[in-house]
């Protein structure tokens, strides 16, 4: 499991699952227009944004923790 919550695994993961479908448009730019303009209420819409979103916001997490740990002289784990 540990080997998942790697740089070469998260980075196409989180573009190929956030970008897919690629045509008409991202799932994910889409979720966000209907976010942002207050029609995200579908439950499946919501879970589709879930869905689409997670492995963006794991790779955001390791990266936010790696570069803290950078900076603050922590050791890696």
């Amino acid at each position: 499991m540990k080997h998942l919550m790697t740089y070469p695994v998260l980075i196409p993961l989180a573009l190929i699952l956030g970008m897919a479908p690629f045509v008409p448009e991202p799932h994910l730019v889409e979720k966000f227009r209907m976010l942002s303009a207050g029609t995200l209420t579908r439950p499946i819409d919501i879970f589709d944004l879930l869905w689409h979103a997670w492995p963006l916001a794991l790779l955001g997490f390791k990266a936010g923790r790696d570069l803290g740990r950078r900076f603050s002289g922590g050791k890696e784990q």
